[in-house]
């Protein structure tokens, strides 16, 4: 798993919508780069949400979202969409990117963890938990001023 300083791996995988998306195309944006298990579940939902709910506040303060998981391009979309995500998702269906930031678990799910970019792209938090709400508060309290 990469951790504080180093270059964030970049990749380029497609979103909900079927587009790609590069990693280092976001460069010159603080990124909040989170993994969950599985869309519309339970936990994944919370924190999806909660993202959603302060994403303007992030937008606002040049901090990009973005959402990862083995889910399918389909149940991405069906995700974003049943919620109003305004950010994008990754369907890593190949698992190529998450086995680059080295958080798949034995089931061949993501587990959920949060990484926190600076404008390089390099990675200042690691947020390993598996509380939804840790995620959210540690990216308010790096990202957004009190």
């Amino acid at each position: 798993m990469p951790k504080i300083g180093d270059l964030a791996p970049d990749f380029e995988a497609p979103t909900h919508k079927g587009t790609p998306l590069k990693l280092s195309s976001l460069r010159g944006s603080r990124v909040v780069l989170y993994f969950y298990p599985k869309a519309d579940t339970p936990g994944c939902t919370m924190e999806s949400k909660g993202f959603r709910d302060i994403y303007s506040e992030l937008k606002a303060h040049k901090v990009e979202v973005v959402g990862v998981s083995v889910d399918s391009v389909d149940d991405q979309s069906a995700f974003c969409s049943k919620y109003q995500l305004p950010f994008p998702l990754v369907a890593d269906t190949s698992r190529a990117v998450s086995n680059a930031y080295g958080v798949l678990n034995d089931a061949g799910r993501d587990r959920r963890v949060t990484f926190l970019l600076d404008p390089q792209g390099k990675i200042v938090e690691v947020v390993d938990d598996r509380n939804a709400e840790t995620h959210l508060n540690r990216t308010r309290a790096l990202f957004l001023p009190s």
